[in-house]
């Protein structure tokens, strides 16, 4: 089983005046695979405190797998790629590429998705969109292929293989 944080970037959801309905997505979506949820929250739109939050994840809760939903569009605001990037030690842009590649054939404004994805230490960190059809969506496209990441990232399997 793997270990999950889900952050999700927001000022309307930290401040209270939006419920989040697309981390409950990511958290019902990621349950059903069998990880397992350790920290879930919603955060504001802030680099410093999303970068924290990332790196106490990773390091010292040392999580498998972290998931932020929210802030990778164009808006001044919107730093989820930012603290991403400040983070990770090794790029994994396929990831951030194939969930554009499939949102994309369900609409053109896909291509305005900044998101990146990446590693640190022995954590996949990956950002989603911010509307729940997006995570929805978008997660349940990569879900399988990343679970093999991980068993890769962490040691569980060598082979990249398809069997």
């Amino acid at each position: 089983m793997f270990s999950v944080g889900i952050i999700t970037c927001s000022d309307k959801g930290a401040a209270g005046k939006r419920e989040d309905l697309s981390g409950k997505v990511i958290r019902k979506i990621v349950e059903r695979k069998g990880y397992e949820v350790k920290k879930y929250v919603v955060l504001p739109d802030e680099l410093k405190k999303l970068s924290s939050e990332m790196i106490h994840m990773s390091d010292d809760l040392n999580l498998n797998l972290i998931l932020t939903t929210g802030g990778t569009g164009f808006s001044q605001r919107d730093v989820t790629p930012e603290a991403t990037e400040k983070v990770i030690t090794r790029k994994t842009p396929g990831i951030s590429e194939a969930i554009r590649y499939y949102s994309l054939s369900i609409t053109r404004r896909a291509m305005l998705s900044r998101a990146t994805s990446g590693i640190r230490n022995k954590t996949l960190i990956i950002n989603l969109p911010g509307s729940p059809k997006a995570v929805e969506e978008s997660l349940e496209y990569i879900i399988d292929s990343i679970h093999h990441g991980l068993e890769i990232l962490l040691g569980k399997t060598a082979e990249c293989a398809r069997k």
